[in-house]
């Protein structure tokens, strides 16, 4: 079943074509990531397909009762609501009035006429909105989520930030849900538990992430934003990559033909008066034609290229950690960790959000004193860090400013080159140069504060986070540059296959303070049985996954054989009822009629939908049984 399609739809910004007669349909049950580089207009993209922006051109057609949700790439900012408020706001008017129900309530225990008041003259105008079953949902949504209603947004980490805005998008119940950066400021137990939730999700998902391990294990479909144009690639990303080196290929090939032929007509243009006076007025006509193909041509912007001065070799030692404890105010970040890090070795660190990662850092580079045991540094060190918040950036000031103080040249390799052509290496064209920094995307702002940090000479390289909103082909091109690095390198990251890419050993926070070293990156660490020391992810589904069902019985009872085979007919009527029902809510005349009858049949309407997912879920359960 379609549940959205786009028709020749074109989008401008200025000269800039972020669409360019793009078409594409997206159908129910399926998971389709879209891909593309930094600025290449997906967020943008997506906005139209929630309706929160209109093309320039084309048409955009949208299935009839349908119900999109989108949650947003960045986090929230600090608010005074809670959760429960927080999720309910997604719901708008009647969202409000049951956050206030839900403050009502909990003011009611307390007794007092005014409160008791109150929670009945609520209660009174949501039975009129008939807004009971929407309140379910979210408490529903909040306990699979495992979410507490009344704690504070602001007391929140981002991982559970996320979470709230997945539970405000998933709290409408919706057919598409839109999915931009998902795992961004996620930990690694909260994206493999985001993984197994989207997995079992029932409705239609389009997503962007950078997260290629998250990317492998739900998209069904790729769909690429390249120049404007939005090209589809049915199956896996491994296909996809395939496919897309092949069409490379082939545009590379065509446009080196075409330049040829092109070469030809313009030397016998040239050749003068005499073969002017002869010309075939059709082969001039030609020409012109393909001057002007020459200048509509979409190219290929290229790849980002990153180099880094290493500087002096350092000592052989970089940092020697000797039964190191640190607490912040009662809580033990840090318990009787020993550690030796060596020139020339690629640590990763991981951990739940909060768990001390960026402490121990702090530790590591003698900017924090461990209550107890020694850190000794080693000699030599140029220390290049990167940090999770981008702090060393100035958002008012411009690119310029940041890189080289506004000057014209900015030192590289104890060489002066020209900002301009530096920036360009990290994918700036000149026009960005003097943009506000406040004005960049966060791939933008990644990519500033890499290009800042590899001006500096640097034997040790620490980077915490760094992998937050850049594209795929810029974590793949920062991945061969790590692995060329000739220093050593400290890594925080959630991202699994940059870890598996690049580190050599791991560094793991398994809860309570304790910390211990494994060979290898996440898959090893896995392997070696890593104790998650209970930041294991919580499972998406309260039922145990399909594996791990016990298989007590070896058949199906009677009765269940005859429910099972009863299950396909069942399905197919309700869904002949629902299509038969939303084709008589679609039609013009239908809120022409009194309120009660528009609510009976949109509340049989819902009933209808909630019945078939279920007996879809019943279809699945007794299936896996046999």
């Amino acid at each position: 079943m379609t549940l959205l399609t786009l028709t020749d739809v074109s989008l401008a910004y200025g000269d800039r074509p972020l669409l360019h007669k793009a078409c594409f349909r997206i159908e129910r049950g399926e998971r389709v990531c879209l891909v593309g580089r930094n600025g290449a207009g997906k967020s943008t993209l997506f906005r139209i397909l929630s309706g929160a922006e209109k093309p320039d051109e084309g048409e955009v057609w949208r299935r009839d009762t349908l119900r999109i949700s989108h949650l947003l790439q960045d986090v929230p900012e600090d608010t005074g609501n809670t959760v429960f408020e927080t999720v309910a706001a997604g719901l708008g008017n009647l969202g409000r009035l049951l956050a206030d129900y839900h403050h009502a309530a909990v003011a009611a225990e307390g007794g007092g006429n005014a409160a008791l008041h109150r929670l009945d003259e609520l209660q009174q105008r949501i039975d009129v909105l008939n807004g009971w079953n929407i309140n379910r949902r979210i408490e529903t949504v909040l306990s699979r989520l495992e979410l507490p209603a009344d704690k504070p947004l602001a007391a929140c980490s981002g991982g559970i930030r996320r979470r709230v805005m997945l539970a405000q998008a998933l709290a409408g119940d919706p057919d598409l849900l839109l999915l931009d950066e998902p795992t961004n400021h996620m930990d690694i137990a909260s994206i493999t538990w985001l993984e197994e939730f989207l997995l079992a999700f029932a409705g239609a998902l389009i997503f962007i992430t950078h997260d290629r391990t998250l990317l492998r294990r739900l998209a069904t479909r790729i769909i690429e934003l390249d120049r404007g144009l939005l090209t589809s690639y049915p199956g896996d990303f491994d296909r996809y990559l395939r496919r897309k080196d092949e069409m490379m290929a082939a545009e590379q090939r065509a446009n080196v033909k075409f330049d040829r032929k092109l070469d030809e007509y313009e030397a016998w243009i040239r050749r003068g008066v005499k073969a002017r006076r002869t010309r075939n007025e059709g082969r001039v006509r030609q020409l012109e034609k393909m001057r002007q193909e020459k200048r509509q041509r979409l190219e290929h912007p290229g790849a980002a290229s990153i180099d880094l001065d290493a500087g002096e070799t350092s000592g052989r030692l970089v940092a020697d950690l000797r039964h190191v404890t640190f607490h912040y105010n009662e809580h033990c970040i840090v318990r009787d960790f020993s550690t030796r890090i060596l020139r020339g070795d690629r640590v990763g660190i991981i951990g739940p959000n909060g768990s001390g990662k960026s402490t121990l850092l702090r530790l590591l580079l003698g900017e924090l004193k461990p209550d107890s045991g020694r850190v000794i540094l080693g000699e030599r060190l140029q220390i290049a860090y990167f940090d999770q918040s981008r702090a060393q950036l100035k958002p008012d000031k411009s690119v310029r400013e940041n890189i080289s103080d506004g000057g014209d040249y900015v030192t590289v390799k104890g060489r002066p080159r020209h900002v301009i052509g530096y920036m360009k290496d990290f994918l700036f064209p000149p026009g960005r140069i003097d943009s506000p920094v406040k004005t960049l995307s966060g791939g933008e702002r990644n990519r500033l504060l890499l290009a800042r940090l590899f001006t500096r000479p640097a034997n040790l390289l620490v980077l915490d986070e760094p992998t937050n909103d850049l594209d795929v082909e810029t974590l793949e091109l920062l991945e061969d540059l790590l692995n060329d690095f000739d220093g050593t390198l400290l890594l925080v990251s959630h991202d699994r296959s940059f870890l598996d890419n690049v580190v050599t050993s791991t560094v793991a926070f398994e809860g309570s303070g304790r910390i211990r070293e494994y060979v290898g990156g996440y898959q090893d660490w896995l392997r070696q049985g890593g104790d998650t020391g209970g930041w294991q992810a919580p499972v998406a589904d309260k039922k145990p996954a399909k594996r791990d069902r016990p298989r007590s019985r070896a058949k199906l009872s009677y009765h269940e054989q005859r429910e099972l085979a009863a299950l396909p007919e069942k399905i197919e009527r309700l869904e002949q009822e629902r299509q038969a029902l939303e084709k008589r809510v679609s039609h013009g005349d239908f809120y022409r009629q009194d309120k009660a009858a528009i609510t009976t049949a949109l509340t049989e309407l819902e009933c209808l939908r909630n019945e078939i997912r279920q007996s879809y879920a019943r279809w699945e359960e007794l299936e896996n049984l046999q």
